[in-house]
């Protein structure tokens, strides 16, 4: 374990991202209120194309213009209503932000989708995904960390007591890496990014930031190692679908910094949200099986739900963000 200055404070808690409704004001002020310690910008969905993980992204990028077609977003031949509906709800999202923020002197964090869910995502024009010509990818890798280092820029702006994390969502990079993205037709799959390019394009985009970052992946088989060589803080994932322990404990003892989503996005069976002392022993328990220090939990370790709230009701999202909250409280305290 290497000494380190988290870009949080001990028995921090904080949201991945998105969240249920379509009214970021009131969202931003979920946050602010159920998240003091490390609050998000929101993203909302159900707001429809251009509020969605790649839309949003892809609203980022410098000098690659997008469009939806038949229900899909992908490169363009130039800026159309699709790309600035996609800018319009991002200002406007920053804009809240700073509304009601402007005087924050904590972290901040603000969410982006990755390069490597991007190209599996986003469709070239002359069809199939971008994940399908190499020269296309590392264009487009190119085009986000410009787009990125933009967006940072344009937080610290408007929030200038803040700090910002910044999260990049790549839910697909487990897929991407193993081979197992399928193509149009579903009768194949794109051939597998090997792990030093994936490792290389993943950099890019961490150093454009110019602030910490976490990886965000809410898949299983999460590949720690090309994430901390990549050079995020920390990596953001489901406890949920670790099956092997090992790795985690490597990654962590060599200084990655772990968002430990703890708590379920859907109601259990029972019907209730869980308490805060739920997801506070859920964390400890993987934490004790880790066998590390428990007084390095509360500094190295943010609480999060398992993954996105956007499929929640308005009231189970704050209340699990309210039980993340305390359940990080508690294990400062501990």
């Amino acid at each position: 374990m290497t000494d380190q200055a988290w870009p949080w404070p001990a028995g921090a808690a904080t949201g991945i991202g998105s969240l249920p409704g379509t009214d970021i004001a009131e969202a931003q002020r979920v946050v602010l209120g159920e998240l003091p310690t490390l609050p998000h910008l929101p993203e909302l969905p159900a707001r429809g194309p251009g509020a969605d993980l790649v839309g949003r992204t892809a609203g980022l990028l410098v000098e690659l213009p997008v469009e939806v077609y038949a229900g899909r977003w992908r490169v363009a031949l130039r800026p159309g209503r699709d790309l600035r509906r996609a800018r319009d709800l991002m200002e406007r999202d920053l804009d809240q932000l700073a509304e009601q923020a402007e005087q924050f002197a904590g972290p901040v964090k603000i969410q982006v989708g990755g390069p490597f869910t991007l190209a599996g995502s986003l469709e070239l024009p002359i069809g199939g995904r971008m994940l399908r010509d190499p020269g296309a990818v590392r264009d487009l890798t190119g085009s986000l960390a410009e787009g990125v280092r933009e967006h940072v820029a344009a937080v610290r702006r408007r929030l200038p007591r803040a700090s910002v994390l910044l999260q990049v969502d790549e839910p697909s990079l487990p897929t991407v890496l193993a081979g197992r993205v399928p193509t149009e037709s579903g009768l194949g799959v794109y051939r597998p990014v090997e792990s030093d390019l994936a490792r290389s394009l993943l950099r890019t985009v961490v150093d454009a930031a110019g602030v910490p970052v976490v990886v965000h992946c809410c898949a299983p088989d999460v590949p720690l190692d090309l994430i901390r060589s990549a050079g995020a803080v920390g990596v953001a994932l489901d406890l949920e679908l670790i099956t092997d322990l090992d790795p985690l404990g490597e990654a962590i003892d060599a200084g990655l910094g772990l968002l430990a989503g703890a708590a379920p996005t859907r109601p259990p069976s029972a019907g209730r949200p869980p308490t805060s002392a739920e997801v506070a022993d859920r964390v400890r328990r993987i934490w004790d099986r880790l066998g590390f220090p428990l007084r390095q939990l509360a500094e190295q370790v943010v609480v999060t739900p398992s993954c996105g709230l956007a499929n929640a009701t308005e009231p189970y999202a704050r209340a699990v963000l309210a039980a993340c909250r305390d359940a990080g409280r508690r294990l400062a305290e501990a």
